[in-house]
């Protein structure tokens, strides 16, 4: 009986009905967009995070570089002869990541001891700068008149020098449960093993992979070395890691840093326990940068930060106005409703019915919209999704300082490897989601259903009928 009288009464008012869950609708797209697109920056941050901070890593523990250490790339581009004059050249310069000194790996088994800790690895962060071109030409001996040649100006005839630069990671062979990459990321090939301690072999990040033609079994000149690839690897969260992975007593040898790291990640037991873990290691090292997950969110800057903060703060107050508005039109239009049925139900209770039973029919019929709303909603939700995915723009993120100062290519090239990782903004959308669409438009059907009823509970058998023509 109650449902009969629910779909009649909803056939026989479906614009009422439509308009409603239509109101609803809306409210419920837009809270549905924004919340996806919410997960959307949360996973590129998660991306950020892990291609500067390191897989499956709770905290990151690093030395700031020392006063003075440093300084600029050297590729001693001076010819040494006559007759290297006008001839090109290519040379390799690997150095440190910026704003990193090197570390003891003896911390890294201390570390390792600590409680609380269920993994740690060190490893080591490059950065190798590539320069090519011509040495200058000052003059030239003509080898058939024995005479020398010189230019007709004073100034030597120089190239343009080509500077490009490639991040590197050291990574422990021995440890794969934590640091920089792990197995699970491996698309093609393999991982390091056991026996690569000190072999020439390399991973090469799938994008880095692709801009230079490089697959497994290629070849990668690295300071003279000649690096064989066994591997593609890529995030799992989308972002760009190190271009480049390489055993890390081979990375420990380019950079001329032979038992020394410049980080170590560290895997805590349990969540509830980084804090404390974190302490610990400060007690350990006290001269370390102890870092976690949390504090380096709050260092991301760029176009991602401004996404972020756009997310949580003008989008949560979007989606709670719409949402305010669309349960308001749908108390308002309920209420209408129930006003214009003021004979209908009258006369239901002079039959005998009770004022609960039909505030529970005026309830039913709201909750029904609102399901209806909801469904409608997440249609509109998945379509705004889409849009974002589809049109939103590539953010960047850039941690900490922009690097060493300086205009010229070594310096740009520099900073750009070292500090900003570019990510998709995408806006997933999940079950949770659209559970959470169908919560709200019941919620908002029963606080329309629940208004309009305390309106019918109030009407009185005589003064509806009064109005019986």
């Amino acid at each position: 009986m109650f449902f009969t009288y629910v779909a009649r009464e909803l056939r026989r008012r479906q614009r009422q009905a439509i308009v409603v869950a239509l109101g609803l609708a809306l409210g419920i797209g837009l809270v549905v967009t924004v919340s996806a697109m919410s997960a959307g920056v949360r996973t590129a941050q998660n991306a950020v995070l892990h291609s500067l901070y390191g897989v499956a890593t709770d905290i990151t523990v690093t030395k700031a570089a020392r006063a003075g250490s440093g300084g600029p790339a050297r590729f001693g581009l001076n010819p040494g002869t006559q007759a290297q004059q006008g001839k090109s050249f290519s040379r390799d310069d690997v150095m440190q990541a910026p704003g990193l000194g090197p570390i003891s790996a003896d911390q890294v088994s201390a570390i390792a001891n600590l409680s609380g800790v269920s993994a740690a690895s060190g490893g080591l962060s490059l950065i190798s700068i590539h320069a090519e071109g011509r040495f200058a030409d000052f003059g030239r001996t003509d080898s058939g008149s024995g005479q020398t040649r010189t230019a007709p100006t004073a100034t030597p005839s120089v190239s343009p020098i080509k500077v490009t630069s490639y991040s590197i990671a050291g990574v422990d062979v021995t440890n794969s449960a934590v640091g920089a990459i792990t197995p699970s990321q491996i698309t093609t090939g393999r991982y390091f093993n056991a026996s690569d301690t000190n072999a020439a072999v390399a991973i090469v990040d799938a994008s880095y992979a692709k801009q230079h033609t490089l697959k497994v079994g290629s070849t990668l000149t690295i300071d003279g070395t000649r690096f064989t690839v066994v591997g593609i690897a890529t995030s799992s969260t989308g972002g760009e890691g190190s271009n480049v992975y390489i055993p890390l007593a081979r990375a420990q040898k380019l950079a001329g840093l032979t038992g020394k790291v410049n980080r170590i990640y560290v895997q805590a037991t349990s969540a509830t326990r980084i804090g404390a873990v974190k302490a610990e290691i400060q007690k350990a090292i006290p001269k370390a940068t102890v870092t976690t997950a949390e504090d380096l969110a709050a260092q991301v800057s760029g176009s991602l930060s401004s996404a972020s903060s756009l997310a949580s703060r003008l989008g949560t107050w979007l989606s709670i106005a719409a949402l305010i508005a669309a349960f308001a039109v749908a108390s308002l239009l309920t209420m209408g409703a129930v006003g214009r049925r003021i004979r209908e139900f009258g006369t239901l209770k002079a039959l005998g019915w009770r004022s609960r039973r039909v505030v529970v029919q005026v309830m039913g019929e709201a909750v029904v919209q609102g399901v209806l709303g909801g469904i409608l909603g997440i249609g509109v939700g998945v379509g705004g999704a889409y849009l974002v995915s589809k049109l939103a723009p590539t953010l960047k993120a850039t941690i900490g300082p922009t690097g060493p100062g300086g205009t010229g290519p070594i310096s740009q090239a520099l900073t750009s490897a070292a500090n900003t990782v570019t990510v998709r903004l995408t806006a997933p959308l999940s079950m949770g989601l659209f559970a959470l669409a169908i919560g709200l438009a019941v919620a908002g059907g029963i606080l329309a259903g629940s208004l309009g009823g305390w309106r019918a509970a109030r009407l009185r058998p005589a003064e509806a009928l009064r109005r019986v023509e």
